[in-house]
């Protein structure tokens, strides 16, 4: 791959990477299979290029979309704690209306951004940024979300919502409206989808009623591949992981199209790398590897107890 496929990886994994971000809260912190960010995905891009075209900024039509991308959620949210819908019911209806909600607002199925100013467009016009204006736009905004994020989960606010998706009923007998909580974990989720949707319609120059499809799936792909990667015993390095799971899928995906697999197998290739990223701990064990990942987890769970167990060498 030449060194321009591997830029470009590189810039799509960390535009993507707040996608990854947002699968992360509800999946991990949240333990809630939310299923609306195939919607959101295509919301955030979708009314990203309408206000474009309509003569908006296009810092105004990223901040309208993430907005947006966050009542999405909040709607998700409502079905489940509000009506009591299952919450894997909750999101597919929420991901069904949103596909017509993101027809009505682009008025067709594909809206096109070639020609109009973008905050790429904008950003490569800075002769000395030049090439490479795009990719340190998407690390700065990569970077300001994981520094907010992380700030956040460390809150009371962040940890209660940490809490609902670790022990429900523990952080609800300590007066914790888990309700609420799940409002503000899936609304901080889809917003950070709904990000990621209008970056990459404004990196792609091109919004798509479909760009969506799967998006969930490639969601889970980098969050399992990360943690493979980099790990997840504290916070930050959960966030870093997620990161590091979009860049490397990302390359991948790259890697595959220029060694001829046609774009049509894709999803099929996608959960291929689900399901190997799944069976990789049971593989591993399977064969009697340990990690030090796993060594330092086991450290982790046991606390101060280690202290008094005896080493095996006695």
């Amino acid at each position: 791959m030449s060194l321009s496929i591997w830029l470009g990886s590189l810039e799509q994994g960390l535009l993507w990477g707040a996608m990854v971000l947002g699968v992360y809260i509800t999946f991990r912190v949240l333990d809630y299979p939310d299923l609306t960010v195939d919607g959101t995905f295509t919301l955030g891009a979708a009314i990203t290029a309408h206000c474009i075209l309509l003569g908006y900024s296009p810092w105004v039509a990223l901040l309208v979309a993430v907005l947006c991308g966050g009542l999405a959620g909040m709607v998700t949210a409502f079905l489940h704690t509000g009506l009591r819908v299952a919450p894997l019911l909750s999101g597919i209806l929420t991901m069904i209306a949103l596909y017509s909600i993101n027809l009505r607002i682009m008025g067709q199925a594909n809206l096109s951004l070639l020609r109009e100013q973008t905050i790429f467009t904008r950003v490569g016009e800075i002769a000395l940024l030049e090439p490479w204006g795009p990719l340190l736009l998407a690390l700065t905004v990569v970077v300001l979300v994981v520094g907010l994020l992380y700030l956040f989960l460390q809150t009371e606010l962040g940890m209660s919502v940490r809490a609902t998706g670790d022990n429900e009923q523990m952080i609800r007998s300590l007066g914790v409206n888990t309700g609420t909580m799940k409002l503000v974990g899936l609304a901080i989720g889809n917003a950070l989808v709904a990000l990621s949707g209008s970056l990459v319609a404004q990196y792609q120059g091109f919004a798509d009623v479909g760009m969506g499809i799967g998006m969930i799936i490639a969601g889970l792909a980098a969050v399992i591949i990360g943690e493979a990667l980099v790990g997840n015993q504290t916070l930050f390095r959960s966030l870093l992981a997620a990161i590091a799971g979009s860049i490397v899928y990302r390359a991948v995906i790259g890697l595959v199209l220029q060694l001829g697999m046609p774009a049509t197998d894709l999803k099929l290739f996608t959960s291929l790398i689900v399901v190997i990223a799944l069976a990789f701990p049971l593989v591993r064990q399977r064969l009697g590897f340990r990690s030090l990942r796993l060594r330092g987890e086991g450290v982790a769970e046991t606390g101060k107890y280690t202290q008094d167990l005896p080493s095996r060498r006695d």
